[in-house]
C-alpha cells in the first residue's frame, strides 16, 4: 500500500535529462512530480520543456519567487491565450474563455460579480451551516468504520456547500460530482469521456477542457437561469442573472455558461483534494495527528499547511506579451510560461525544511491560491472555512485511523487529485 511520502524526492534526485513535466504518467505514484520539481529548481529553475505535437512546449517556472513575478504581471505574462497547457485559437478562445482566461477590466468586472458572495461578511455567516453539515458527513462516513475517504467525507462535503451555494437539491450531488470528475479529469481513462490528446477530442475542441460533459453542465445551468432570472434570489446564480458587471456590458449567455461551469468545477475539486491529502499527511505523520488531537487551536494554522502540503493545482499557464528574461533566460513574445505552484510550495528558499510536514508551521507563504496575483483564487476564504471547520469536527472523534488499501492518483499535471483513499477508523 502508499506509504512514501514527497520526501522522497530529496533522497533519489532525478537527473535533469529524465525530466518531463509534459507525460501525465508521471504524475501518477505521488513521488515523480516531487523529484522532478527539487531537481528544476536546483538546476534549470526556468526550464524550457518541450511537449508533443500539436503542442509547442513551454517554459516550467518552478521557484517561488519567479512565480509570484509572474503571476503578479498580468501585463507581460496573460491569461487571454489560456491558462492550461493546450494551445488553442481565437476561435477556441471566443468561445471557451472563462473569468480565467480574461484580464484587466474586464476580469475585474466579471470577478466583482461574486466576490463579496465570498467575501468574509458571508463567508462567516456561514459557520454554522457548515459546521452542521460537517457533523452529518461525518456521522455517515464514521459509522462505518472501513470506508473510502473521498468519497464519503472529501468529496461529499464540499459538494454540500457548493449546492447551498447554488441553491440546488442535495439528490443533484453526485452529479456534480461526476461532471466535476469528468471534466477535470479529461486525462485520465478512468473518469473522461473523451481524453484530451485522442482524436476524438477534436469534436469537442470548442468546449471547456475538450469534454462533451461539459454540454450536460451547461444544461444544467441554463435551465436554473431560466428560473432565476428576474427573481430576487441570492444565490450565485440569482447573482450572475441579475447583476450586471461594473463595466456595463451584461453577460452573454456564453459568459454565463462558461462562467457556471467554473463555480461547478472549482467550487468542488480543489477542496476535495486538499482535504484528502492532508488527511493522508496526518495518516503518514501520526505524530503531527497526535499534535492537533493534544490541542485543536493549532488546526487554523495547520490549514495553511495543508494547503501548502496539498498543492491540489500544480501548474497553471500564462503567455508572454513580449520578450522579457526570467531566470536567466530569455523568453520570447507568445512564449507559454508555466507557474508549477506545487514546486514553489517546495521552495527552500520560501521554507525551511519544506520537505516536512509541520502542522506549526509559521509564516507559511504558500502559493496554492496564487501569489499577489489578479487571479487569486475567488473562493479561497470559503475553501480555508471548509477545511478548518471539518478538521476541527474530525479529528476529536478519532482515536485511531489507518489506511487499508492502495491510493490511486488522477493521471493529471494540472489538478493534484486522489481518486481513493480506503481508511479504517477507530473513534473516540
Amino acid at each position: 500500500m502508499t506509504t512514501e511520502t514527497p520526501t522522497a524526492a530529496v533522497d533519489e534526485p532525478m537527473p535533469l535529462a529524465d525530466v518531463n513535466l509534459a507525460d501525465l504518467d508521471n504524475f501518477t505514484d505521488g513521488i515523480t512530480p516531487w523529484r522532478m520539481f527539487h531537481t528544476l529548481r536546483h538546476e534549470d529553475p526556468v526550464h524550457w520543456q518541450p511537449e508533443d505535437a500539436p503542442n509547442s512546449g513551454f517554459w516550467a517556472v518552478t521557484r517561488h519567487a519567479d512565480i509570484a513575478r509572474v503571476d503578479r504581471d498580468a501585463e507581460t505574462f496573460t491569461s487571454m491565450k489560456f491558462v492550461n497547457l493546450e494551445e488553442v485559437d481565437e476561435d477556441q478562445i471566443k468561445t471557451r474563455a472563462s473569468i480565467l482566461e480574461l484580464d484587466g477590466v474586464r476580469h475585474r468586472a466579471m470577478r466583482s460579480l461574486l466576490q463579496r458572495q465570498f467575501g468574509a461578511s458571508v463567508i462567516n455567516s456561514y459557520t454554522d451551516f457548515l459546521r452542521g453539515l460537517t457533523a452529518t458527513t461525518l456521522d455517515a462516513a464514521l459509522a462505518k468504520g472501513t470506508f473510502d475517504f473521498v468519497k464519503e467525507v472529501s468529496a461529499d462535503f464540499p459538494i454540500n456547500v457548493l449546492a447551498r451555494l447554488l441553491d440546488v437539491p442535495p439528490e443533484d450531488n453526485q452529479q456534480l460530482i461526476d461532471w466535476g470528475n469528468r471534466i477535470i479529469g479529461n486525462t485520465d481513462p478512468d473518469y473522461a469521456d473523451v481524453l484530451l490528446d485522442s482524436e476524438e477530442s477534436e469534436q469537442y475542441r470548442h468546449l471547456p477542457f475538450r469534454s462533451p460533459a461539459s454540454l450536460e453542465v451547461f444544461e444544467y445551468g441554463r435551465e436554473l437561469a431560466r428560473q432565476r432570472r428576474g427573481g430576487d434570489g441570492t444565490d450565485l446564480v440569482s447573482r450572475l442573472v441579475n447583476t450586471t458587471p461594473k463595466d456595463g456590458v451584461p453577460l452573454s449567455p456564453q459568459d454565463f455558461d462558461n462562467y457556471f461551469l467554473l463555480l461547478v468545477v472549482a467550487g468542488n475539486e480543489t477542496t476535495r483534494h486538499t482535504i484528502t491529502h492532508s488527511m493522508l499527511a496526518l495518516l503518514q505523520h501520526p505524530e503531527q495527528l497526535a499534535r492537533l488531537q493534544e490541542d485543536p487551536s493549532l488546526i487554523p494554522v495547520a490549514v495553511e499547511e495543508f494547503l501548502r502540503w496539498a498543492s491540489p493545482v500544480y501548474h497553471f499557464r500564462r503567455t508572454a506579451t513580449r520578450d522579457v528574461e526570467l531566470g536567466g533566460k530569455r523568453i520570447r513574445e507568445g512564449d507559454k510560461v508555466v507557474m508549477w505552484y506545487a514546486s514553489g510550495n517546495r521552495d527552500e528558499a520560501a521554507f525551511g525544511n519544506p520537505y516536512d510536514f509541520d502542522v506549526t508551521r509559521a509564516d507559511n507563504d504558500h502559493v496554492t491560491f496564487g501569489k499577489g496575483s489578479p487571479h487569486l483564487c475567488l473562493g479561497n476564504l470559503l475553501a480555508r472555512t471548509e477545511i478548518r471547520i471539518m478538521f476541527e469536527e474530525l479529528i476529536p472523534r478519532i482515536a485511531d485511523i489507518r489506511l487499508t488499501g492502495e491510493v490511486p492518483r488522477v493521471r493529471s499535471n494540472f489538478v493534484n487529485g486522489i481518486k481513493k483513499l480506503p481508511v479504517e477508523v477507530t473513534l473516540t
